[in-house]
């Protein structure tokens, strides 16, 4: 619903909140847009009620189509709602503006842009969406790489700089496969991840953003195309095959295999999640299955009688892909890693770390009172093991032997 654009000028340096100083880099390395630089959206914020736009430098809003609606001054930060009549702008005064149903925000001299107090490189689209707004970070794909290596790997020293270089790869190829991929939400991407971790400029590190620097444009191909770049934490010492957990992704370069050094060892044993160990008690094991155990259509189950709870079937790289429950005198499978860690959660609530576990049940055949599952690694294991990776830099290997390894017979190629 376009209103006469003017209607939001007395909001013009009104402050609702100023954001806190953060020191951004400049360095001559950052990428700079060019003309084949793919540009794209990320879904920074989703069906929110409200959020906090502004910058360091005077931002410009606009609605879509390029006309002027006002401009937040330096320093300070606007609350935008949605209403039911559309997206509206609200200062510290109390004063609100015209609604809209999008609206762009431009930095002037490409400073940073703030979103709910974090700063973004490019610029920002507010629209609409079923439950509230959505904020859209667009920029240029290698500005959005600088906010992901880091948030993925974390800092890493100089002897781990080909894992970084390896990560930020992966992560251009994924972006470059899932482009459009939420089309329908008005992004690419999720910020998250569901898709890929993105922090913007507070996530970037100068070690990340060399890797991003180093490795522009390139992305990893099979038969001229960007491979689907799946990578986790830690694969517990080895690799799993595609289709054991996504569907339809059987293909060559995703194949299970042992993640070892010559000597034997797991590249991924420095991981903190290597090796793992969960506990439940007859009573909160019960109170978790009672959350997310499927209830099949038409039959009562008593959790109460809880009987068993057992590994029916394994994957090939050894991963579980189908768990019985037995209670009540019903038996109930769970088919499918996604959907076992999804079920069989920590008693925090917390996903399990991974499927490659065993279980050992205390009182199975009579009443559950204690099971315990003890696992290894982190993540559904196809791809790129990220703290194998950061074991094979710490070996030696160039980023280019990291990515044969977890993606055989892919090719390393530029795009811009």
């Amino acid at each position: 619903m376009r209103r006469h654009p003017l209607a939001v000028m007395g909001l013009v340096g009104l402050l609702s909140c100023t954001p806190a100083a953060v020191t951004v880099r400049q360095p001559s390395d950052l990428p700079r847009p060019s003309s084949s630089e793919t540009e794209i959206k990320i879904g920074l914020v989703v069906g929110a009620p409200s959020a906090t736009l502004g910058g360091t430098t005077p931002v410009a809003i606009t609605e879509p189509d390029g006309s002027p609606v006002a401009t937040i001054a330096a320093g300070q930060t606007w609350r935008v709602s949605a209403r039911a009549a559309g997206l509206v702008f609200t200062g510290a005064g109390g004063l609100s503006s015209a609604a809209f149903e999008a609206l762009t925000l431009v930095p002037a001299n490409d400073a940073p842009i703030w979103v709910n107090g974090k700063p973004f490189r490019g610029r920002a689209d507010v629209l609409r969406d079923r439950t509230g707004l959505t904020v859209v970070n667009r920029l240029p794909m290698e500005s959005y790489l600088l906010g992901v290596v880091s948030a993925e790997m974390g800092r890493r020293s100089s002897s781990e700089h080909a894992a970084l270089r390896a990560q930020a790869v992966v992560s251009r190829t994924y972006a470059f496969r899932n482009l459009r991929r939420w089309r329908s939400e008005g992004f690419d991407l999720y910020a998250t991840v569901s898709d890929q971790a993105y922090g913007g400029i507070g996530a970037e590190t100068p070690e990340g953003r060399a890797a991003v620097s180093e490795t522009r444009g390139r992305v990893l191909t099979y038969n001229g195309a960007p491979v689907e770049a799946f990578y986790y934490s830690t694969c517990g010492g080895r690799t799993a095959d595609g289709y054991e957990v996504f569907r339809g992704a059987s293909r060559p370069y995703l194949r299970s295999g042992p993640d070892v050094t010559p000597q034997g060892t797991a590249y991924c044993s420095i991981s903190p999640r290597y090796h793992w160990r969960e506990e439940w008690s007859g009573s909160s094991l019960r109170a978790v299955l009672a959350r997310y155990l499927p209830n099949p259509a038409g039959q009562s189950r008593n959790l109460d009688r809880l009987s068993d709870v057992r590994v029916t079937h394994r994957t090939g790289s050894g991963r579980v892909d189908q768990l019985m429950v037995s209670a009540g005198g019903l038996e109930v499978r769970v088919d499918g890693q996604s959907n076992i860690r999804q079920v069989l959660r920590t008693p925090g609530g917390d996903l399990l770390r991974s499927t490659a576990f065993t279980l050992v049940v205390s009182g199975a055949g009579s009443s559950v009172s204690h099971l315990v599952a003890e696992g290894s690694g982190a993540g559904h294991g196809v791809g790129l093991c990220q703290w194998g990776a950061v074991g094979r830099a710490r070996a030696g290997q160039g980023h280019e032997a990291i990515l044969a390894a977890y993606y055989p017979g892919t090719r390393l190629e530029r795009r811009y």
